[in-house]
């Protein structure tokens, strides 16, 4: 279900009495809910926030899994879309546990309007800052789309939560595997596995630019990326458009391609090409020198394992290679190894797959 959300805030004095107005609309246009915060003594930005806060959890209990928020304070789009970093510690608070909030839907965008488009969460701001002068404590004020307790003379039986289409109820542990950027080996078409080429001009300005398309998005916990340079430079990117360290986890290095490190497919093809035909319809065959598909599927398998277990829930960036993100993916869709050769990935391409702990993987996204 997508909502959409339109918020604003206001400081009478900077910092200031203070308030936020926030609109929450069905995809059709109809107002399911308009919120007045009363937030107190703080600055626009802050009262920004928390107008952006409120929308996102009216939309979580409402069901949401799409959400598009509109906003007239650019400093609050830049910041949530990750192209801007947040400095102030308030501000940063504020958008951490919007952050939180945001990982539950599947998807979530940030847009800049103008002030005179946003005129109904500007005058809900300014009835929540009237009532702040009056007195009122922070906190929502009565609203006639709220919805309103009705008394009740039985003990109401406690809810469960609605299971998804798989039958899970839990949330799952989302992964979300980037491949890095260009190198020049890369661009050369050149088997490229145990190698440590660095990333291009173009390859950092790929994951930039994939950086902050995920910090957009917002919600991810943690960043565990290849060992590589070129998979740790991606990974760097994009835990600076988030604030987070980087883990590296040594088994999601990429598949070592032994003599044939650095020899583009046309040079192996004229080297041995009964060996290399064989290697490409046989996943348990290593190049000379090298590992095979299922030496690596078994090392991702023991990186999956060790992930399930230090993060149930969530959503985890991780930052590696072609191979080891195809048996990421094929451990969700519970195929055969050889599955590697009937999947492309894009350099820098982002696919998502979610292991649950109640229900069957599920993958979301392929090379996107």
């Amino acid at each position: 279900m997508k909502l959409i959300i339109e918020a604003d805030g206001g400081s009478r004095g900077n910092p200031g009495i203070a308030g936020s107005g926030t609109v929450v609309y069905s995809a059709s246009r109809e107002i399911l809910r308009e919120i007045a915060y009363v937030v107190g003594k703080a600055s626009n930005n802050v009262a920004e926030y928390h107008g952006l806060l409120r929308g996102l959890e009216a939309a979580a209990e409402l069901g949401a899994t799409e959400v598009a928020v509109y906003l007239d304070s650019k400093l609050v789009v830049e910041q949530m879309s990750g192209r801007w970093k947040i400095k102030h510690p308030d501000m940063k608070e504020l958008a951490l546990q919007a952050q939180q909030i945001a990982r539950g839907f599947d998807s979530i965008s940030y847009t800049w309007i103008p002030r005179e488009k946003n005129k109904k969460a500007d005058a809900l701001s300014n009835v929540a800052m009237d009532a702040c002068a009056a007195g009122n404590p922070v906190g929502i004020l009565a609203s006639e789309s709220e919805p309103k307790a009705e008394p009740v003379s039985e003990p109401v039986a406690e809810s469960k939560p609605d299971p998804k289409w798989n039958g899970a109820v839990s949330r799952p542990l989302r992964l979300l595997l980037l491949r890095h950027g260009e190198t020049a080996m890369s661009v050369a078409k050149q088997y490229s596995g145990s190698s440590d080429p660095a990333l291009t001009p173009r390859g950092e300005e790929m994951s930039q630019q994939v950086a902050a398309r995920i910090a957009s998005r917002g919600g991810i916990d943690a960043i565990v990326c290849s060992p590589l340079g070129r998979a740790r430079q991606t990974a760097q990117f994009c835990a600076d458009a988030l604030g987070l360290d980087v883990q590296v986890m040594d088994e999601l290095v990429e598949l070592d391609f032994g003599d044939w490190e650095g020899k583009t497919f046309a040079e192996v093809i004229a080297q041995d090409a009964e060996l290399h035909q064989k290697w490409l319809a046989d996943t348990s065959i290593a190049a000379p020198g090298g590992e095979s598909v299922q030496a690596v599927n078994r090392r991702v398998k023991r990186a999956l394992d060790k992930l399930r277990e230090q993060y149930p829930q969530g959503n985890v960036l991780v930052v590696s290679h072609v191979t080891p993100i195809k048996l990421l993916l094929r451990a969700a869709l519970d195929a055969p190894t050889s599955i590697v050769n009937k999947i492309h990935l894009d350099l820098a391409s982002l696919s998502i797959a979610e292991f649950y702990a109640d229900g069957p993987t599920t993958v979301k996204l392929i090379n996107g």
